[in-house]
């Protein structure tokens, strides 16, 4: 099967992930009319999608070693497909709760399935691809507000546009399915001595800090940005929304370059530098203030961190399915406790220090990135292109670590 058209197929995963969730939180002011749900009870709502996530966790590793990544990628898209239908149709407000919990659940699992897809053609490629499968998931959430807007023009209809939006995501699996892998990733790890349950190895678990902090930092942009502009920057209401304009842009250009820097510079060394870029830059832009030092700080953010989650979940794909749970789970993790953790801090200090605290997390996934031994693999552009050229060869076994140096980040095989 052509490189091509696999990378295709797993897009469309990435993709597709993105399309339903921006489809029903396109809607979350209907559900709630409907309802005549609270904001509180809004907040809930959210709150059990990424419940779900997370609850997830320990069900994908079994789920992916009895049907593997392929398959439990078609059952997640099913379910979400399905879950579209169940939202537009809950009568209940518990009802709706039970679904956007099962759609957590479904996303946490086509979460670890897409990405452990992507790593696997990356392994037998040889070819880096992972910061270009994460822009997809970015242009899903576009395209399926681009499509939301025509269709509430022509009808109030939510179950209508949900059917619509389901109806094109179970097109898209058939049109995938062809083109995704078969094959699974390395086990995890089993404890030194033992003949218990696999458990994540310490490296494991700091490279899932390091995810929780790399989305502290990326969906800061998103929460906050908007009210920094409107009461420390002061702008107008009408140029409020470019702090995540500016953000998100910046991001999805990036991704589709960073494949590129990945082979050319090597993944640890691109991570760092992206940290140090966005941490530097919105801490000179906080202590500058005004509007323009500010969307030129989050612009750095979208640059600088564009590639740290793919080059993670690469990481974390190595050392096996239980390892991607751990950073799929710290990565909704940091979505969920994020938000109240810089609100808290802007509530006892400024806004100012709670968005510089989100500068610190930037750069102190630096510090957990230079020590690190896990497989945060690097290289020249000359051997992916040498590995690419070797045909199709077995993933890497979980052991394998990266050199202990960092002048030299050769990418392993």
């Amino acid at each position: 099967m052509s490189f091509r058209r696999s990378q295709l197929s797993i897009a469309v995963l990435f993709g597709a992930l993105g399309f339903q969730y921006s489809t029903w939180a396109a809607r979350i002011p209907a559900l709630a009319e409907r309802l005549h749900l609270s904001p509180a009870q809004v907040g809930v709502l959210l709150l059990a999608a990424g419940a779900g996530s997370v609850l997830a966790f320990p069900l994908v590793p079994r789920l992916m070693a009895r049907y593997g990544s392929r398959r439990l990628a078609a059952a997640a898209i099913l379910t979400l497909a399905a879950a579209l239908a169940g939202l537009a149709v809950a009568p209940t407000y518990p009802l709706l709760l039970a679904v956007l919990l099962a759609d957590g659940v479904a996303v946490g699992c086509l979460n670890v399935a897409m990405n452990a897809q992507g790593a696997l053609l990356e392994n037998t490629s040889g070819r880096s691809t992972m910061a270009k499968l994460h822009a997809t998931f970015s242009g899903g959430i576009f395209g399926a507000a681009l499509l939301a807007a025509p269709v509430t023009a022509v009808t109030a209809s939510v179950t209508l546009h949900f059917l619509l939006c389901g109806v094109l995501l179970l097109a898209l699996l058939v049109a995938a399915w062809p083109g995704l892998l078969d094959g699974d990733l390395p086990p995890a790890p089993k404890p030194a001595g033992g003949t218990g349950r696999a458990v994540p190895a310490g490296g494991v678990l700091l490279l899932g800090f390091t995810m929780l902090l790399a989305t502290v930092t990326e969906g800061a942009m998103t929460d906050w940005s908007a009210l920094y502009l409107k009461d420390v920057a002061h702008a107008p209401g009408h140029l409020l929304p470019l702090g995540i304009a500016v953000t998100s842009g910046m991001m999805i250009v990036a991704r589709l370059f960073a494949d590129g820097w990945r082979d050319r510079w090597g993944d640890k060394r691109v991570v760092v530098t992206g940290c140090l870029l966005a941490g530097t830059a919105l801490a000179l832009a906080l202590a500058a203030g005004g509007l323009y030092p500010a969307l030129a700080g989050f612009a750095c953010v979208g640059l600088g961190m564009a590639a740290v989650s793919p080059c993670l979940y690469v990481a974390a794909a190595r050392h096996g399915s239980s390892a991607l749970s751990v950073a799929a789970a710290m990565s909704t993790t940091g979505l969920l406790l994020g938000p109240p953790a810089i609100g808290f801090v802007a509530e006892a200090t400024t806004l100012t220090w709670g968005l510089a605290m989100v500068a610190g997390t930037a750069l102190l996934i630096i510090a957990c990135v230079l020590p690190a031994r896990w497989s945060l693999v690097t290289g020249p552009a000359s051997e992916a292109t040498t590995r690419a050229g070797a045909g199709r060869q077995a993933p890497l076994p979980a052991s394998a670590s990266p050199s202990a140096g960092g002048n030299a980040p050769g990418r392993t095989a």
